[in-house]
């Protein structure tokens, strides 16, 4: 792969575990300068110092409309434009609608969907301005099939693609990309996996893929020449074909 992601500034949401944090580890040493945010304040400026000089944390809640604003602020301001959002924090509830919490489901509409909505409204302007800019949403082979141990997540995922959808028709005209990313079971904190014995045990079976598999696909999707767009991009461990 071409590095054409040298001084690129991507801001990555979800960042400081998961996918979001190996993405941040791959795209630095690419030569992005990555804006590094989350809710979780300590292991986000952790990662930053990591990272190194080109990293910066910024505790971010993506409920919240001026936590958003204030995310994209802090970036424009140390690095002075956005050539890429990876809107990746997310939540995940299975188990039987009859079992579960209303209250909770809306949390997860909140930070699965209407978070994705607020940082796309936020950085917009500033891609317009640019003519350039590439969106890139975390989604789920959730978003694609109803899977029926996790109803509410599936149906977070499935708005997530019809947003993904009509939104990239709408902003093609000034020069700004828009894609999804959708995984399918990824060994780690999302999904209960934290021990690297566990994780490598489930890659061995096939049955899970790493965090670091879905941040090589992510820094392909970025990378493509101005004229390619890659819409969707499924992946899955090979025994998970469902």
């Amino acid at each position: 792969m071409n590095n054409t992601l040298q001084g690129k500034v991507v801001i990555i949401t979800g960042a400081s575990s998961g996918i979001g944090a190996a993405t941040a580890r791959l795209l630095s040493r690419l030569g992005c300068r990555v804006a590094l945010a989350s809710r979780s304040e300590g292991r986000l400026r952790e990662l930053a110092e990591e990272l190194g000089t080109e990293a910066i944390a910024i505790t971010t809640d993506v409920t919240k409309a001026s936590d958003v604003r204030r995310m994209v602020q802090q970036t424009v301001d140390r690095f002075g434009r956005i050539d890429a959002l990876l809107a990746n924090a997310g939540i995940y509830i299975p188990g039987k609608i009859s079992d579960g919490d209303p209250d909770a489901w809306a949390n997860l509409v909140d930070v699965n969907v209407n978070g994705v909505l607020r940082c796309v409204h936020a950085v917009l302007p500033i891609m317009a301005q640019q003519h350039s800019g590439d969106i890139l949403v975390t989604s789920s082979i959730s978003g694609f099939i109803d899977i029926p141990w996790e109803p509410v997540y599936s149906a977070s995922k499935h708005a997530i693609q019809a947003f993904v959808h009509t939104l990239r028709r709408q902003v093609a005209p000034d020069g700004i990309r828009v894609g999804s990313i959708a995984p399918g079971m990824v060994a780690n904190e999302l999904w209960g996996f934290t021990s690297p014995k566990e994780i490598e045990e489930k890659v061995a079976e096939r049955a899970s893929i790493r965090s670091e598999d879905v941040a090589e696909a992510i820094a392909f999707m970025l990378s493509r020449p101005p004229h390619v767009t890659i819409r969707d991009l499924v992946m899955l461990p090979q025994n998970q074909d469902l």
